[in-house]
């Protein structure tokens, strides 16, 4: 066995670990509520407390935890010994089924957008056994990590996690009930499988702790573009250097041994990007190691003199990060009810599929949309170099060929796959694709997946794949009745194929969705363009869309709001954050800095001319900052003027979301101008701050 393979997994109380720790009958009874839903026995619990303890002791580890991820789309979690003391002064080891099963965290300390206050606050974490406990070690020990679900007194959820394993339900169910009809008897379950794709950058940490906005805000507010950004092409795939190739092997053997499969890693297109991929896992597993990896990548940089950040745009003129969500549905037997096969227009079992999808999407762009939704996406989405905020499928030659001859009445074949001619004799005859890779749509088919382009890098998985399993729930739903009531089931899975192309065809674009022209192509096709996250949020809480997640239990009238009010606060927090950290930039360093140089450069001026030069050129530069520095303290001071405004608002989270981002946003934006042009005409050793290109080529 290889070190690799006898390192995986090595901290996770896993099914090889049950099976050896755990008795058969015990054992056997874990797995049907794992794998059939079944509900958990107190007895069980009790007996998995204890050998998991056993387990995790014996590996050093002294306290454990019940991580969660609450709505801020972070995770949390308490230290607890495993110490329990005894009356004559010594101590003992213990940790009860109640203890794996149950927690009590104060929910009104965390987002809860009104279900939870501080004379309201109980709050319940409740063991998910359908995700592996695993083990952390660190500087600080070694704590068994117990993935649990975060409700309130009354039963609301107030995590990601808990909405996601309601939408799994709800997906496998009608997702079977369509098989059954198709003459599928055996396969008993179908589950979502997630992989997730991370982008994120590196910078040292030195540079890091210099620049007060990304100590504050997570990215730059201010910077001007230097001589060279990502122009040559040179960055995406390129060699790494051995600093950041040591950074990656800790990642690599720190996923490894919590069993996160991190399979893939390259540089990106910006310089200092880079990306890491893991295998496609089930989706409450994915979203859980996302997670991980996103607290591992942090944690490691740390260690390595680096910071890296996750945030969708750290850095103006340069591509920004996101995390590329790939989906599909398999059964339990291994079907992949997205693979077209050899002769997808004979399939009607993908085709039945497929159109779910392309119907569900068409229908609800809006919630497609608003699982994208973050301040920092705002900056990413539709900047030439991620998906635009407009949500279309792209499915790809083949595929839409077969639509296409479906919607006349008639499907004459598919193509094939061809060969790759390179014109090299040496080199080995490969078969194409059936259809290119179109990297500008926010949803394209990628062969037997969907990829979802837009979800935010810094976000959560949960609020995406929980709106694609409710939407998919909710059409094949609508499938399954219809086929279910009628008497030729074939000849309906044809109808209804054939209805969706002609209906939603509008959703379905294979063109460049970077260009203006699918800007005004998709206003005509009466596709939305949410360009903001306020824009998409308001759209949560439509009677459809309240009426969708309530369908399917995968949440309540309570918690859409409580999600509705979060994400509004976010966005209200986080550009307040933003606009005080300009003002203090501005004020604190940026005015000291400037008036350092115009007194320095008017002596230098002053004794030019006594020398007799005419030190025109001096003067001239200094009229120049003058003027802008004018603008920019004007430009300021109507900042600090809004966020006051924005401080005493009175309305309501959805209007005062909007005040900000039509007032302060924008004014942050005229701001950022007039300093980035004073950066780039002052001399560099009077700037205050490191510079982009100190940051980006260091």
């Amino acid at each position: 066995m290889s070190k690799i393979t006898q390192s995986f997994g090595v901290n996770v109380f896993n099914d090889v670990v049950m099976r050896e720790r755990l008795p058969k009958s015990i054992y056997v009874k874990l797995r049907k509520t794992i794998d059939e839903g079944v509900a958990l026995d107190a007895e069980v619990a009790e007996v998995v407390a204890n050998a998991m303890k056993d387990w995790a002791i014996e590996k050093g580890a002294t306290h454990f935890t019940h991580w969660f991820q609450p709505m801020n789309g972070r995770t949390a979690g308490k230290l607890e010994s495993f110490i329990s003391p005894k009356k004559e002064g010594t101590a003992i080891t213990e940790f009860s089924g109640k203890e794996l099963i149950k927690g009590e965290p104060d929910a009104s300390s965390f987002p809860n957008g009104g279900l939870r206050t501080t004379f309201e606050a109980r709050g319940y974490t409740v063991w998910d056994c359908t995700s592996y406990a695993f083990l952390v070690e660190d500087e600080g020990g070694a704590v068994l990590y117990i993935p649990t679900a975060f409700c309130s007194y009354t039963g609301d959820a107030l995590d990601k996690k808990t909405p996601l394993l309601r939408s799994m339900e709800a997906v496998s169910k009608e997702a079977l009930r369509v098989l059954r009809l198709l003459g599928n008897g055996v396969s008993s379950r179908v589950i979502p499988m997630v992989g997730a794709e991370q982008e994120y950058f590196l910078i040292d940490k030195e540079i890091f702790k210099r620049r007060k906005d990304l100590i504050y805000a997570g990215r730059t507010l201010i910077g001007a573009k230097p001589p060279k950004g990502q122009e040559l092409e040179d960055h995406y795939f390129g060699s790494i250097n051995e600093k950041v190739a040591a950074f990656m092997k800790e990642i690599d053997e720190e996923l490894w041994k919590v069993g996160v499969s991190a399979r893939t890693k390259h540089k990106e297109v910006a310089p200092n990007q880079y990306e890491i991929a893991p295998v496609f896992t089930n989706a409450n597993v994915a979203a859980d190691h996302n997670q991980i990896i996103m607290e591992t990548l942090l944690k490691v940089a740390n260690r390595h003199g680096l910071v890296c950040l996750l945030h969708e745009k750290p850095f103006k003129g340069v591509n920004g990060s996101g995390k590329h969500v790939n989906f599909s549905l398999m059964t339990n037997d291994g079907i992949n009810l997205f693979d077209p096969g050899k002769t997808p227009h004979d399939n009607l079992q993908f085709l039945l599929f497929l159109a779910a999808v392309i119907k569900g999407v068409d229908e609800y762009q809006d919630l497609i949309r608003i699982s994208a939704s973050n301040p920092g996406n705002d900056h990413r989405l539709g900047a030439n170099e991620a998906p635009p905020a407009i949500v279309s499928i792209f499915l790809g030659e083949q595929l839409t060929e077969i639509l296409e001859q479906i919607e006349k009445g008639e499907i004459i074949s598919s193509r094939g796959r061809e060969k790759l001619e390179t014109g090299v004799i040496t080199l080995p005859v490969l078969k194409k694709d059936t259809t290119d890779r179109n990297r500008t749509s926010p949803f394209a088919f990628t062969g037997n997946k969907f990829e979802f382009r837009m979800v935010p890098s810094s976000a959560s998985i949960s609020d995406a794949v929980t709106v694609l399993n409710t939407i998919l729930a909710d059409k094949l739903g609508e499938f399954a009745d219809r086929l279910q009531n009628s008497k030729d089931v074939i000849k309906e899975a044809k109808n209804i194929i054939r209805e969706t192309v002609k209906e939603h065809k509008r959703i379905i674009f294979n063109g460049d969705g970077y260009s203006k022209e699918w800007i005004e192509e998709a206003e005509r096709r009466g596709l939305l363009n949410l360009k903001s996250s306020v824009d998409a949020i308001k759209y949560l809480i439509s009677k459809k869309n309240m009426d969708l997640f309530e369908r399917h239990k995968v949440l309540n009238k309570n918690e859409i709001f409580s999600r509705y009010e979060v994400m509004l606060e976010g966005y209200i927090k986080q550009l307040l954050i933003e606009a005080r950290t300009m003002v203090e930039i501005f004020v604190k360093d940026i005015v000291p800095s400037v008036s350092r140089y115009m007194k320095d450069l008017a002596k230098a001026s002053f004794e030019l001319k006594n020398m007799g030069f005419n030190a025109e050129v001096q003067l001239d530069l200094l009229r120049t900052i003058d003027e802008l520095f004018k603008r920019a303290n004007n430009q300021c001071d109507a900042l600090k003027k809004l966020i006051s405004q924005a401080e005493s608002f009175e309305e309501d989270s959805y209007n005062k979301a909007c005040f900000i981002k039509d007032n302060i946003f924008t004014q942050m934006e005229t701001l950022r101008e007039l300093i980035d042009d004073l950066e780039k005409i002052l001399d560099r050793n009077y700037w205050p701050m490191p510079t982009y290109g100190e940051i980006m080529f260091n």
